[in-house]
């Protein structure tokens, strides 16, 4: 089974924070020219990566790794380097984050975000992470249709793995926080040290990027999925698709639109809870980009369901119980049945049982092994 998996395509959008020689956010201009690969996120001083689309996760992290490496180049010649963890360090006030200015043909770029800054602050939107893009070959797709896969296949089986990924992204926040530490000043303007706060990922946490209502959505098939998010964007509920902040999209090729999604269907599934983690050089272990992936097949295979009302609560409830510090043992009990049948699934491929083997094994770490002190202010 080995020869078939990790099949598809791939795509990552890390975001990091530009910092000084001092340790404080980079007061600068954005260094680079305009670049769909090394662009802003929110502010003038986080920059995101965007690799192309990629045929493997090998590909994907050599390509950000020739992302991460003009990065830091260009960065070294002015004395700042990026700031490899989820949580921001120390900030003054709000002043040390310039909101991200565009120009020209993109200057709405600038308005959205002046709006999330007064719906949100801008302390929020400075918490970082990493956002995994993937679909499948063409291949699996055919072969899974029984025939040439069209769109309405295609977008009835994202639609399926939407949503069961929807109520079972507590797995992966389990198993990939690393953002348990924060400063103090996240909390209060000019505040110092650093906090072990109740959250293992204060991103993925009620504290973090929600919005401040559950979105219930209609996920009958994808033209009724786009009205429910229209409505309400009609509602000044949303000021755009873009502010649907749930752990999973649904993605269109090219632009990301609502227009896009209803005239062209889906294109890929991006997953968006992923920490920056410090301990790996590009900042994402690739054990749980291939973990994601098997999942996603996993998935797969459980039957279809109606995503009710109470069910889209309750997904976003265990996506946020699973960002404690000490989840409720109910959680990781879940976590640990659907692994072992993971591991069941996978039996016949020797390096899907090393991957998911490897995942199992963080799952009753104590919060030491967890989170060793490896922030540095």
């Amino acid at each position: 089974m080995d020869n078939i998996l990790y099949k598809g395509k791939f795509g990552l959008e890390r975001e990091t924070l530009r910092i000084d020689k001092n340790g404080a956010l980079a007061g600068t201009p954005h260094p680079f020219a305009p670049d769909e690969h090394i662009t802003r996120d929110f502010c003038e001083n986080q920059v995101e990566l965007i690799t192309p689309v990629c045929s493997s996760i090998d590909e994907v992290l050599f390509e950000l790794k020739k992302l991460d490496d003009r990065t830091a180049k260009t960065l070294s010649k002015q004395g700042e380097k990026l700031w490899l963890y989820s949580n921001p360090p120390h900030i003054e006030n709000e002043d040390d984050i310039p909101i991200a200015v565009f120009k020209g043909a993109q200057s709405a770029k600038s308005d959205y975000r002046h709006a999330l800054k007064l719906r949100y602050g801008k302390r929020l939107m400075l918490l970082s992470g990493i956002h995994f893009n993937f679909s499948f070959s063409s291949e699996f797709l055919d072969d899974l249709s029984g025939n040439k896969a069209d769109r309405v296949f295609t977008d009835a089986l994202y639609l399926r793995l939407y949503k069961q990924l929807m109520r079972h992204s507590f797995v992966l926040v389990l198993l990939t926080s690393q953002s348990a530490y924060y400063d103090r000043s996240f909390d209060k303007d000019g505040d110092k040290g650093v906090v072990l706060s109740k959250y293992s990922s204060v991103r993925n946490s009620e504290r973090g990027y929600f919005n401040p209502f559950v979105p219930i959505l209609d996920h009958t098939d994808i033209e009724s999925f786009c009205g429910s998010i229209d409505e309400y964007i009609q509602k000044g509920m949303l000021f755009s698709a873009s502010e649907l902040y749930l752990p999973v999209r649904m993605k269109p090729k090219g632009e990301n639109s609502l227009a896009a999604l209803r005239n062209n269907g889906v294109d890929h599934i991006e997953l968006r809870m992923f920490d920056l983690d410090p301990k790996a050089p590009l900042g994402i272990d690739y054990r749980n980009l291939k973990f994601a992936y098997l999942l996603m097949i996993y998935l797969l295979t459980l039957p279809d369901f109606e995503f009710t009302e109470e069910l889209q609560k309750q997904a976003i409830a265990d996506h946020q119980k699973a960002a404690l510090l000490y989840p409720e043992a109910g959680i990781v009990k879940r976590a640990e049945t659907i692994l072992s049948k993971m591991s069941e699934h996978f039996s016949d491929s020797s390096d899907a049982k090393a991957v998911i083997d490897y995942e199992s094994s963080k799952l009753y770490r104590n919060v030491e092994d967890r989170f060793e002190n490896y922030y540095r202010g």
